[in-house]
C-alpha cells in the first residue's frame, strides 16, 4: 500500500510540467491589466482572452489600428514573435 502511494507520488511529480517562464516584456502588461484580481478602471481585462485574441489586439495596435492609447507605443517595442510569446504566457495564466 505504501509502495503504491510512493509510486503514485513519483509518477505525479514526473508528469507535472514546469511553469512556463515569463517572457521578457510580459511584466509591462501586468502594470495596467491586472493578471490577478481586477484591472484598473477603464483598462480592459485580458486574462479572459485567448492567446490569439491578445496577439491580434497587440499586433493591431502595433500596426497603428485602433484608438490612441498607450498600447500603440508599447506594442511597437515588441516583435511579432515576442508579442505571441507574451500573449501565450498571459493566456496560460487563467
Amino acid at each position: 500500500m505504501i509502495r503504491a502511494a510512493v509510486l503514485s507520488g513519483v509518477l505525479c511529480l514526473a508528469a507535472a510540467s514546469p511553469a512556463a517562464a515569463e517572457p521578457p516584456g510580459a511584466s509591462s502588461c501586468s502594470g495596467c491589466h491586472a493578471l490577478r484580481g481586477e484591472a484598473a478602471p477603464g483598462i480592459p481585462p485580458i486574462l479572459s482572452k485567448s492567446a490569439d485574441e491578445i496577439a491580434a489586439a497587440m499586433l493591431a495596435y502595433r500596426a497603428g489600428e485602433g484608438g490612441p492609447t498607450v498600447m500603440d507605443r508599447i506594442s511597437k517595442g515588441f516583435t511579432e514573435e515576442e508579442i505571441r510569446a507574451i500573449a501565450a504566457w498571459i493566456a496560460s495564466r487563467r
